[in-house]
């Protein structure tokens, strides 16, 4: 009977893992003067990234380092749901969404944190490198 038992508990086990998916680290919004500036990059645990909502993208080894540290630092601002004003002559604005909370921001709002400048970078070169976007 409880080799039976046994057996059931693994086989539900392994029948579960085909539909298991990674976490997701976070989601940022990036919206600019026009709609082409608009960017939407989903990015989980795996390394996989959505761009626009687009298939998904591999994610380089030091991307995915970055966007693990990127959540890390996020959380107390993200729990805090941390929102900045924009300076004058802003560009961009950021919204990022993790399992913490919100953070939003602007390109040149006044005391931002260093983790903000972190994320307009990694939009940056993950819109570009992985995504293959010209932004």
């Amino acid at each position: 009977m409880r080799v039976a038992l046994a057996c059931c508990g693994v086989l539900l086990l392994i029948a579960g893992c085909g539909g298991v998916q990674a976490a997701d680290l976070f989601i940022v919004t990036r919206t600019g003067p026009t709609p082409a500036a608009t960017l939407t990059l989903l990015v989980n645990e795996e390394g996989r990234v959505t761009c626009n909502g687009a298939s998904k993208r591999m994610l380089n080894d030091a991307q995915l380092v970055q966007a693990r540290t990127i959540q890390e630092d996020l959380h107390d601002p993200a729990n805090r749901h941390l929102s900045l004003a924009a300076g004058p002559h802003s560009v961009f604005t950021y919204t990022v969404r993790d399992p913490d909370g919100t953070v939003h921001f602007s390109d040149n709002s006044p005391a931002q944190l260093s983790v903000m400048r972190r994320v307009q970078l990694f939009v940056v070169q993950v819109a570009q490198q992985s995504c293959g976007l010209s932004q």
